[in-house]
Parts: structure tokens; C-alpha cells; sequence
């Protein structure tokens, strides 16, 4: 438990804001909104002689690296999500004045900084076209039978940047046999199966997936063909696991 709930700092100094209320062990003021760690007990930023820094939320890149970059004292600061089970950054303490350079340098480009954004955003839209594509001629590949609408459909949800599915996955980017047709697989059972109806009138999740798994197996036999036939061991596969 200590392991899970002690953060570690890679680099540098690490400042903790605290879920619980806590006090500093030497001057007892509290509950602190921040606190640093000392051989296990907490100490606030005055005794911890940080108290002199400033906190940047994070949010923008170049302000904070800047900003460390400018200050010759900082500090990570990191928060427990008790959901995910692990700290998180929250921002950093930074130098008032080192802050204060940074926003100045940041001013300075932040027209040049625009339009990089600007083209980067544009190259990675060019990239997930050319993927959503790629991915939907490997459905096709895998799934004659399969409208081409159909495909692009599947394709565009299960590869949308940063949406977690298993498009993204390092699989779903090699374009692997099973993870497109995991996808596929998805899109039947939600769109042409009562699968979502099962999961709303509480039918728990691998009972609901085992009530409509003729359904896939028989939609998804008539998209292929026997000359892609010996791909039906990964329909069976991927039919019961999480996708």
C-alpha cells in the first residue's frame, strides 16, 4: 500500500496535493493544500522552504517548460485519482519571475506557435484519413460481404485519435487480423444485436454477449467468403473478450 501511495519523482522535486487533510509535522499549520514529503512526513511548502514559489496549472506545454527552464528552483506537483490508482500531474511551482520570463518568451512566438499548431493538426488529419482508410480496406480484405459504408463506418469509430479503441491499440495501428476484426466484431453486436437493450435491462455484460453471439457469428459468416474462410478461429476469439 505505502508503494501505491507514495509518488516518486523521476527528476527533480515532487510537491503532493494531499486528498486527505493533512497537517505539517513541524509547524502544524494545516489542513495544506500542498505538501512535500520528507523521510514519510509531511511538511508544508514554508518548512519544505518552497514557499516562495508560484503554481502553474498544467494546460499549456510551452509556459510550463518555459517556465522551469526560466526558474533555477521547481517542483512537480501531483494529485492521487483514486479511480485510476495512480498520481497524476496537477502542474508545477515555478519562480515568480522565472514565470513571468516565460510568459514573455511565449508572447514573443505565439504567433509562430499558432501556425505549427496549425500544420501539425493538419498533418495528423492527413494521417488519420490515410489510417481509416487502410483500416477499412483491411475489413473489406478480411469481409468482402461487408457494405462499403459499412467499413468506413467501423473504420472511422475504431480508429479515432485518442479515443482508446482498438484501432489505436499498437495491434489495431499494425493492422493485425484480430484487431480488426475485434472492430468489427463490436459494431455488429451493437448495431445489429439487442446487445445494448440486454445491457439496459441489467442482463450482466458476458451473458449478454453470450445470448446474441449467433447473431455475430451468422452476420459476420455471410460478410466473408470461403477464400478468406481460415480467419474464423479470431471471430471465435474475440467474440467473449473486451473490445
Amino acid at each position: 500500500m505505502a508503494a501505491r501511495t507514495t509518488p516518486t519523482a523521476r527528476t527533480g522535486l515532487l510537491v503532493i496535493q494531499p486528498v486527505r487533510r493533512r497537517h505539517c509535522t513541524e509547524c502544524h499549520r494545516g489542513p495544506l493544500p500542498m505538501l512535500v514529503l520528507e523521510e514519510g512526513a509531511p511538511r508544508c511548502l514554508g518548512c519544505a522552504d518552497l514557499g516562495h514559489l508560484v503554481f502553474l496549472p498544467r494546460g499549456d506545454t510551452a509556459l510550463t517548460r518555459r517556465s522551469r527552464e526560466e526558474s533555477a528552483l521547481s517542483a512537480v506537483v501531483v494529485r492521487f485519482n483514486r479511480r485510476r490508482g495512480r498520481y497524476e500531474r496537477q502542474g508545477v511551482l515555478v519562480e515568480e519571475a522565472g514565470l513571468a520570463r516565460a510568459e514573455r518568451r511565449c508572447l514573443a512566438d505565439a504567433e509562430a506557435r499558432r501556425r505549427r499548431r496549425v500544420r501539425d493538426a493538419r498533418r495528423r488529419a492527413v494521417q488519420d484519413v490515410r489510417f481509416a482508410e487502410a483500416f477499412a480496406a483491411e475489413i473489406r480484405r478480411l469481409f468482402p460481404g461487408c457494405p462499403d459504408d459499412r467499413a468506413r463506418d467501423i473504420a472511422g469509430h475504431a480508429s479515432v485519435r485518442g479515443s482508446g479503441r482498438v484501432g489505436r491499440s499498437a495491434a489495431g495501428r499494425a493492422l493485425s487480423e484480430r484487431a480488426v476484426t475485434s472492430a468489427v466484431v463490436a459494431s455488429v453486436r451493437h448495431l445489429d444485436t439487442p446487445y445494448d437493450q440486454l445491457l439496459m435491462s441489467g442482463v450482466p455484460r458476458h451473458e449478454a454477449r453470450r445470448r446474441i453471439a449467433a447473431v455475430v457469428e451468422a452476420t459476420l459468416r455471410g460478410w466473408r467468403t470461403e477464400e478468406v474462410g481460415e480467419g474464423k478461429g479470431e471471430v471465435a476469439d474475440v467474440l467473449s473478450g473486451p473490445v
